[in-house]
């Protein structure tokens, strides 16, 4: 049980007149006790209530290290909603993006004389202004981040694949003992880039393709998440002032983040820029999102949203232009935002490189 955690938690529960949250995120349930668990089709569930009566509800199959923690235990074939219920305040309950129906609707009938809403935020908001110790693992995760981008680029080669290239990060990734992908990589070669989010496969990479590598490592259950786009032996005088379009958006994006700045602000920079230079329709994401425990949470740079960023949220700032059936070019980094500015967690220089020479 992680105080300090769950002392945030109650003060979002409190600005919202929630007396208590039922949490049914393993990772939003990892976040506050430190248990971890993979519940598969069981029920596994935390309530938070107001008065300090914390309760988690497990099953026998799992293993519960001890915890401060009411502990409910159920079996297989005991009546969940019948088992949460008794646990329950009269008035409202929050309730997280996660609890299946199949929970939530029995347990309103079970507990009639609770109004059930909505209550992720509580702990989403929470989560996306990270404490010193994520922080930490976050600046690790895209140290090893860094090192395995530079490694991939000098590993292409001529006659090398997509594929290939991303079959060599993910041993870069084993090699620095990652447990997992944030995502799954993506190498892109010549008009493959002018996909965001192509599948890496069998296509060659040859002379004057733009290369973008966009991967993510999960460290100490902490992602990363970067892309750089590189040039293979030479580059198309086009292609260069498009690379450099987009490089100047990711900075004058990056150049603005600050506590207190509206997130579509951020977006706006960028989207601005590129649209001035006449691609904006060729720009068709958003300029970020919210990295954590996972490589989207809750929280994105767009134009739609209005929040004010906050000291230690961390997200990405990743703008883009894409040609279909020509070219595709992103260059993205990770920023934890600071009272007067952020820190870049990615140090690979964004200067135009040409590989293979």
């Amino acid at each position: 049980m992680i105080q300090s955690r769950f002392d945030r938690v109650l003060a979002e529960m409190a600005q919202t007149d929630l007396s208590q949250l039922l949490i049914s995120d393993p990772l939003g349930i990892f976040y506050l006790t430190g248990i971890e668990n993979h519940p598969f089709e069981r029920f596994w569930a935390l309530l938070i209530r107001s008065d300090g009566k914390h309760v988690l509800f497990s099953n026998k199959l799992f293993h519960i290290p001890e915890t401060p923690l009411q502990v409910v235990t159920l079996s297989d074939t005991d009546d969940v909603a019948a088992n949460v219920a008794p646990h329950l305040l009269d008035g409202t309950l929050g309730v997280d993006k996660v609890l299946q129906a199949r929970f939530l609707l029995p347990l309103m009938t079970a507990a009639p004389a609770v109004k059930m809403v909505l209550g992720s935020d509580c702990v989403d908001n929470v989560r996306a202004c990270k404490d010193e110790t994520e922080r930490a693992l976050m600046r690790r995760a895209s140290e090893i981040n860094d090192i395995c981008i530079e490694k991939a680029a000098a590993y292409i080669h001529d006659g090398a694949t997509e594929q290939e290239c991303a079959d060599y990060i993910l041993k870069c990734y084993e090699e620095f003992g990652c447990e997992d992908v944030a995502f799954t990589p993506i190498v892109s070669f010549g008009a493959n880039a002018a996909d965001p989010h192509h599948t890496p496969d069998g296509t060659v990479v040859k002379e004057g393709d733009c290369i973008v590598i966009d991967i993510g490592c999960v460290k100490d259950r902490y992602c990363s998440d970067m892309t750089r786009t590189y040039f293979w032996k030479k580059a198309d005088p086009r292609h260069v002032e498009l690379y450099n379009i987009v490089r100047e958006a990711n900075e004058k994006a990056t150049a603005l983040v600050k506590a207190g700045i509206p997130l579509c602000e951020l977006d706006a920079a960028a989207r601005d820029h590129i649209a001035a230079a006449g691609y904006g329709e060729y720009f068709t994401h958003r300029l970020g999102h919210f990295i954590g425990m996972e490589d989207h949470e809750k929280g994105d740079v767009s134009i739609a949203n209005h929040t004010p960023a906050k000291e230690h949220n961390v997200f990405s700032i990743e703008p883009g232009i894409y040609l279909p059936g020509d070219f595709g070019c992103r260059i993205e980094d990770l920023v934890i935002v600071t009272p007067d500015g952020c820190e870049v967690l990615n140090h690979v220089s964004k200067e135009l490189k040409i590989l293979g020479i």
